[in-house]
This record gives structure tokens, C-alpha cells and sequence, in this order.
């Protein structure tokens, strides 16, 4: 999720690093905060993996500071990661708003469509956080009023994205 992140935002235009854990911030909220000891990391990995170059620029004020910036196989690999998400980035709610977050860059609509139709059939499988042996458990079935509340608003999220994936799969034509 965090190098998906990085490619994602550098597809844009090139950041330095400080801003670039601003905008992952933006993105992750409170669910995953992230820090420099993981931030910093991931860069090294994606620039020793040929994905991304760091420039030096003057600072204004303090040290100089490092630009980082897709490479063209960069742009290839957000491309194909986004084309082509792991299970777990389409049923994972935290890991499929970062590729809802950069699905724009794909450029072609039935490839969006195609990943928009993976999370669709995610979310039409009967699924609860609660069972009883392998039958998922409806909110109306539970007596704990804060259990009930999870699903309840589970429930109600899960109406709204469907109606959104639905709508949006009609726009893309598929």
C-alpha cells in the first residue's frame, strides 16, 4: 500500500520527500499513520529498483533538499499495479482506497472497469464480522448493540459503494 502510495503521488509530479509523507498522511489518516522509519525505506527500495530518481535542490533556507520523481518504468509499475491489484488491495478497505486513489491513471476505462468489477463481486459475497460456524450473522440477529452498530454501518458503507461502483461502471461503459 505504502510504495503504491509513493508511485501513485509521484505519477502526478515530482515531491520531496516531506511533502510526499503529507499527502500519504492525507490519504491514510489515522487507519495508517506513517513514519519516517517506514517512509523512507520504501523510497530507497523503489529507487534501488530503478522507479524512482532523486534530484538534489538548493533549500531556500536549511540543507538542500531531495526531489523525488517517477522513471518511466515507474510509471509502468504504478500502471500494472493498479491494472492488476492483489486480492488483498480489492477486499482490504484501507489498501482499495489507495488504488481508488490513483485508479485516474490508468488510461484506459475497460481496465478501470475490470478492477471496479473485482471490488463489485467483493462486496455482493455474503460477509459479516461476525458468524455463527460459517453462516455470516445479519445485525438483527445479534443482542450487543455495539456489534450491531459495526454491521449496521458496515451495511449502510457497503450500500453506498455499490451504488457508487454501479453508477460508475455505467459511466465507464462496463
Amino acid at each position: 500500500m505504502l510504495e503504491l502510495a509513493i508511485l501513485g503521488f509521484l505519477y502526478d509530479a515530482p515531491l520531496h520527500g516531506y511533502e510526499l509523507r503529507k499527502r500519504i498522511a492525507a490519504l491514510t489518516g489515522h487507519v495508517r499513520p506513517v513514519a519516517e522509519s517506514t517512509l523512507y525505506p520504501a523510497i530507497k527500495r523503489l529507487e534501488k529498483a530503478g522507479l524512482l530518481a532523486r534530484t538534489t535542490e538548493p533549500g531556500a533556507v536549511a540543507a538542500p533538499r531531495h526531489v523525488l520523481t517517477l522513471t518511466e518504468e515507474g510509471r509502468k509499475e504504478l500502471l500494472h499495479r493498479l491494472a492488476e491489484p492483489a486480492q488483498r488491495d480489492i477486499t482490504d478497505e484501507n489498501r482499495w482506497f489507495t488504488v481508488l486513489a490513483f485508479l485516474r491513471h490508468l488510461p484506459d476505462p475497460a481496465a478501470q472497469a475490470a478492477v471496479l468489477r473485482r471490488r463489485l463481486a467483493f462486496l455482493q459475497e455474503p460477509a459479516s464480522f461476525f458468524y455463527d460456524g460459517d453462516r455470516p450473522l445479519a445485525a438483527e440477529e445479534l443482542d450487543d448493540p455495539f456489534r450491531q452498530g459495526i454491521l449496521t454501518i458496515a451495511r449502510a458503507t457497503s450500500r453506498a459503494e455499490l451504488t457508487w461502483l454501479r453508477a460508475t461502471l455505467d459511466s465507464l461503459g462496463g
